[in-house]
């Protein structure tokens, strides 16, 4: 089967978090993912990033599927469940609003930077070496720490249910292919 260059975006994927671990400013980097295929569900009523261009959807692809680093069991019907992806997507939400939040608190003045990355929007892991001070704005800092816990939360969400579960179990709940579902779903009704 023929190659195509978006056949290697899982090499972008891999890229992104080792950039975001030596400089934690690469982390505005992940908002391409967080846009890019909310865009093309808008245009063209696809879920064409999830299938095609999705970097780390083939980073689990390749560890679980030609690396057998994946167990290859169904995942459990409750995980496949609308409640549980949109109960999951709310989460998310949430998740990205106190991220929000926390980056206007710093731009405001009302806190200092937080040089940490939240795991598991628990475990909060020291990240000062990837930031050194810039010419920009603490709160530009502050939402790179945040973006960057929100996609290594997600990359490590993703490998415990490679492993687990089919290599790509991630996509099944993932809160972008929930979106961009949705997004389809909206376009392709009124369209």
């Amino acid at each position: 089967m023929k190659k195509h260059w978006y056949d290697h975006l899982w090499i972008a994927s891999l890229a992104y978090l080792a950039l975001g671990f030596f400089n934690i400013l690469f982390a505005w980097l992940g908002l391409l993912c967080f846009f890019i295929p909310l865009i093309i569900s808008a245009v063209k009523g696809t879920k064409g990033y999830c299938n095609r261009y999705c970097g780390r959807g083939q980073l689990f692809g390749l560890l679980g599927g030609r690396f057998g680093l994946s167990r290859k069991k169904d995942i459990p019907g409750w995980m496949k469940s609308k409640a549980f992806r949109y109960d999951f997507l709310a989460f998310f939400f949430a998740m990205l609003f106190v991220m929000l939040w926390n980056t206007w608190l710093v731009f405001s003045g009302a806190q200092d930077l937080r040089q940490a990355v939240t795991l598991l929007w628990t475990f909060r892991l020291p990240w000062h070496w990837a930031y050194h001070g810039t010419l920009f704005h603490a709160g530009v800092a502050q939402l790179a720490f945040g973006f960057y816990g929100v996609m290594l939360t997600s990359t490590l969400l993703g490998l415990v249910t490679m492993v687990l579960f089919k290599p790509r179990s991630w996509c099944v709940y993932c809160p972008m292919g929930s979106m961009t579902q949705l997004i389809c779903k909206a376009k392709n009704k009124n369209g």
